[in-house]
């Protein structure tokens, strides 16, 4: 069974910038689409961006152009680079990974946007 961890959430000025990092274990890294989610308080959750095991990317219309996914499978890991946060960008940020029909769910972490 996977597991996923998220890191590097926390709380940054409008305007700034935040990396957040899923290291995941107890699966073949490099077959997975790996994706972002989030949730904000009272709200649904929703995609941010995904990258497939071959690298194409594909990320929500809110962030395009300000938030990058990257994948590197040496060392199990996907990163959502965040630039020029907004306050709407507050919320908890999930990674996923996806295998056919195999979903595998991180626990998250806060990134908070506020001045």
């Amino acid at each position: 069974q996977g597991h996923l961890v998220e890191s590097g959430g926390g709380l940054v000025q409008p305007g700034g910038s935040l990396r957040l990092s899923c290291v995941a274990s107890g699966i073949i890294f490099s077959r997975y689409a790996m994706s972002w989610y989030r949730q904000a308080p009272g709200k649904e959750r929703e995609f941010v961006a995904t990258i497939t095991s071959h690298q194409t990317t594909n990320y929500a219309e809110s962030v395009k152009s300000r938030f990058t996914i990257s994948r590197d499978n040496a060392k199990d890991t996907v990163y959502l680079q965040m630039n020029s946060l907004k306050p709407e960008d507050t919320a908890v940020y999930y990674c996923k990974g996806s295998w056919y029909t195999y979903d595998e769910w991180g626990q998250g972490t806060q990134v908070t946007v506020s001045s």
